[in-house]
């Protein structure tokens, strides 16, 4: 029996003798199936390519983990460290004995979650590693679940995950789309961990959200709006999404972007004249 991963988006699906015979969440118009076609990969074969994971101190008390080389969607997963114990946010789909004993070495892991069904990775595989730690999953996206286990538990609305950790349910790029804020981060100006809820742009001084990264689909303006109201009551000067950082001043840089996001998708901006 294999528990076999979307080489495509990294997902842990069922563990069973052959590989599923497609991927929902690579069907979905959110994301996509390459023209050579659905490939499976499990962890072994991942180890034998030569995969590892890179494991790097962002700020006190975070630490950011990248498989090298780049895999499936490729996301930065994060370990934020608390004394009230360890939020794996973004869980990447690899991990092998080394990376086990690092994260160990760092505090373990209490509690996994990620911003959306894209980038759930090997959760199930990294809560049987730690003691079966909860997987949270927002209830609006629980129709994504690839792996069902009693490891998952259900959320809605914002919820604390861990003191100083808080889970804010936006919407936007899917239903259940989340961030976490998190008070001490930037020290202790706060930081909110974006994912793909809000994903930071190549200028590292601005931001956006679509409906479809990949696929170039946006979000219409109500969508915008609950991000910006969800996120509104929260103070935090850093921004980690991702693949990016935004270092200092995010919050401003947040509600600018999404505000011309939304003047651009209703059509109050005039079209620029000619040269």
């Amino acid at each position: 029996m294999t528990i076999w991963i979307c080489a495509t988006c990294g997902i842990g699906h069922p563990d069973t003798g052959a590989p599923p015979s497609s991927c929902a969440i690579c069907l979905d118009e959110r994301q996509y199936v390459p023209a050579t076609g659905q490939r499976w990969t499990h962890q072994r074969e991942l180890s034998a390519d030569g995969h590892r994971m890179r494991i790097e101190p962002l700020e006190p008390g975070l630490h950011g983990l990248s498989v090298v080389p780049r895999f499936a969607i490729g996301q930065r997963g994060l370990l934020v460290c608390t004394p009230a114990g360890n939020l794996l946010w973004e869980p990447p789909g690899y991990l092998d004995e080394e990376t086990l004993a690092a994260v160990e070495a760092l505090g373990g892991v209490a509690a996994i979650s990620a911003s959306h069904p894209h980038l759930t990775g090997a959760c199930i595989q990294w809560s049987h590693a730690f003691d079966r730690a909860p997987v949270w999953v927002a209830s609006a996206d629980r129709a994504w679940i690839r792996r069902p286990d009693p490891v998952i538990e259900l959320w809605a609305g914002v919820h604390e995950v861990l003191p100083g950790l808080t889970m804010i349910q936006c919407g936007g790029h899917f239903a259940g789309s989340a961030v976490v804020h998190w008070d001490a981060g930037a020290g202790g100006k706060g930081a909110m961990l974006s994912g793909d809820t809000i994903q930071i742009g190549a200028d590292r001084a601005s931001v956006s959200a679509m409906r479809s990264y990949p696929n170039n689909i946006p979000l219409p303006a109500p969508s915008i709006r609950r991000i910006l109201e969800a996120t509104a009551v929260y103070d935090y000067d850093r921004l980690y999404s991702a693949f990016a950082v935004i270092e200092q001043g995010a919050k401003p840089l947040v509600e600018a972007s999404l505000s011309r996001y939304m003047e651009w998708i209703q059509g109050h901006v005039p079209d620029e004249p000619e040269r």
